[in-house]
């Protein structure tokens, strides 16, 4: 979780003609698949898409974020300053695990666009808990792939592989042992 507060603003209402005063606000955002969720069934598209977002869209997503209690008024978000949003896209952006993979097996070709459905639908398959919707969105990716890795077969090593791996066999113990075979 991540938790930001915005600064105290003092700023003209044109419309009632006099100055208005925001308090600034802590707010408390997670990026999980549940905010992912909310701004997709409004916007009505991919949130993980690379493609560019308008302020308007991003203010959303930081609202879906949202865990306070309490409500926030919409002028709050108006307030946010430049380095909350860098910390905020920093927040977003940070995988939030230790866990790397080596994807050496890419398969080149059509990604497919990845929605907050198709997670939960991953979610199903592997068995993961409804529970983990609620983490850092990076850890939950990183989880469902770690459980991809460990659900695909075994891979069947070539002849040339098997007969590498016995003469290495072979000779890590002659060595131990001392001989020569």
């Amino acid at each position: 979780m991540l938790k930001i507060t915005t600064p105290d603003v003092e700023f003209y209402d044109e419309e009632k003609n006099e100055f208005s005063y925001i308090k600034g606000q802590t707010l408390r955002l997670e990026h999980s698949l549940i905010s992912i969720s909310k701004w997709e069934s409004k916007w009505c598209k991919p949130f993980l898409e690379k493609n560019e977002k308008t302020n308007e869209e991003i203010i959303d997503y930081i609202k879906c974020m949202t865990l306070n209690e309490d409500e926030v008024p919409d002028e709050i978000y108006k307030t946010l300053s430049k380095q909350n949003i860098e910390d905020i896209e920093k927040y977003i952006n940070s995988p939030m695990t230790a866990t790397t993979i080596n994807s050496l097996n890419q398969k080149n070709g059509k990604r497919e666009k990845i929605t907050s459905e198709l997670i939960y639908c991953w979610m199903v398959m592997l068995n993961i808990p409804f529970e983990c919707e609620k983490w850092h969105l990076n850890r939950l990716l990183m989880l469902i792939q770690v459980c991809n890795i460990k659900n695909q077969p075994p891979k069947k090593m070539s002849k040339k592989e098997q007969l590498k791996r016995y003469t290495d066999l072979n000779n890590a113990r002659k060595k131990a042992l001392n001989t020569r075979g």
